[in-house]
């Protein structure tokens, strides 16, 4: 997918009236099968930019082209096709705790899939194999037919990120998708999502807190800071010294160090499992 940010302005899902938009202004094109990062400390703006590319929020100024047309000037059913043609990847899996891993990868398909074959689904997988697949690209192979409240934080990451390998999507909208990974892990997990989508010729736009990792797997790295684009330079270009002016008075989130992947969360109490 091809996209165009025009002087584009955003608010926040939960800005009070008054408030600033999240987004100021934005300039940026991104061409199909292109692999982006975003930086910028908390609050610049990097989950908000990609729930605007997601066409889940619309602009509250300026305009956003998805492969040339205006998402939010089509009828309804149009805009759920184009919805299905990408996927936004949060950085907490919306996972419901007591279902299966190859169910929650195979959600990815929903898009694709009609009612009866996305219910039959749940009550017996109807690929196995490409769940599988997906899963072995993020060493979770041995995990297929493990609860999701057996995982730990980063094994619950790298299943939302073997959605996208199974979903019919050209864009992937990925945010913090390294957050509960250790440095090593993190590097793989990178590297696999920047692989795939590749051979696949998606459009790739992953926001990321750890900047060492986003100038050493992405070849291009936009800069935000309070909602305004501050650079969009090529990877080799992002000197120190525009780093130090993109996260000053927040030196920490530009040095401080990844999480380490977090132990198995405690089961959660639910009314009914799925499988």
């Amino acid at each position: 997918m091809k996209l165009s940010l025009q002087g584009l302005s955003a608010r926040h899902a939960t800005a009070r009236r008054g408030a600033a938009d999240a987004l100021a202004d934005l300039q940026l094109d991104i061409a199909e099968g292109e692999q982006i990062a975003v930086i910028g400390p908390s609050g610049a703006g990097k989950t908000t930019l990609l729930e605007v590319l997601a066409c889940a929020r619309p602009p509250s100024a300026g305009a956003l082209r998805v492969d040339g047309v205006d998402p939010w000037a089509l009828p309804g059913r149009a805009l759920r096709r184009l919805r299905g043609r990408l996927i936004l990847l949060p950085q907490v899996p919306p996972l419901p705790p007591r279902q299966r891993v190859v169910t929650a990868v195979l959600a990815g398909r929903l898009p694709a899939w009609g009612l009866g074959k996305a219910l039959r689904s749940l009550v017996y997988p109807v690929d196995i194999p490409a769940a599988e697949a997906a899963l072995t690209v993020f060493d979770l192979a041995d995990k297929l037919f493990e609860r999701v409240d057996r995982l730990s934080g980063g094994e619950r990451q790298r299943v939302g990120l073997a959605r996208a390998l199974v979903a019919p999507a050209r864009l992937w909208l990925v945010d913090e998708p390294l957050s509960a990974l250790d440095p090593a892990r993190a590097g793989r997990a990178v590297e696999a999502l920047r692989r795939e989508a590749a051979a696949r010729g998606v459009t790739l736009v992953a926001t990321l807190h750890q900047v060492e990792a986003a100038l050493a797997h992405f070849p291009r790295i936009v800069g935000l800071r309070d909602g305004r684009l501050v650079f969009d330079l090529p990877a080799a270009e992002v000197t120190p010294e525009r780093l130090a002016r993109l996260y000053a008075q927040h030196e920490d989130e530009l040095h401080g160090a990844a999480p380490l992947d977090e132990p198995p969360a405690a089961p959660l109490p639910v009314a009914m499992q799925c499988r």
